[in-house]
């Protein structure tokens, strides 16, 4: 059984910094394109970053130079680091995967396995 678990979330300051951690059991992270998805309250759930099998990441604009993901396969685990943290990045923090080789902000429903979610709240 597949099973995706976020953790990190939390309250900062804006200007402040979270790193978020999704780790995966029965799934294998190196053959795979995983994405952080985020949604606000009231509001549709957005891709904010992907990660390919072989490395390759893709940013939603609003995040491009203050967000990094990146994974360990050894770990099988796949990581946000936010910086610079604006109160609108405040939103619950989904970690998601689906077969490699076509990672983009795709349909939700083409990602195979989520988290449950982390809850990420920025102050001003």
């Amino acid at each position: 059984q597949v099973q995706l678990v976020e953790s990190g979330g939390g309250s900062a300051q804006a200007g402040g910094s979270l790193r978020l951690s999704c780790a995966a059991s029965g799934y294998s992270y190196s053959d795979s394109c995983m994405a952080w998805f985020r949604q606000a309250p009231g509001k549709e759930r957005e891709g904010v970053a992907t990660i390919d099998y072989d490395g390759t990441t893709t940013y939603a604009d609003s995040v491009k130079g203050r967000f990094t993901i990146s994974k360990d396969n050894t770990k099988n685990t796949l990581y946000l680091q936010m910086n610079s943290l604006k109160p609108k990045d405040t939103a619950k923090y989904y970690c998601a995967a689906r077969p490699p080789g076509y990672c983009y902000f795709l349909p939700l429903q083409l990602y195979n396995y989520w988290g449950q979610g982390t809850q990420v709240t920025v102050s001003s």
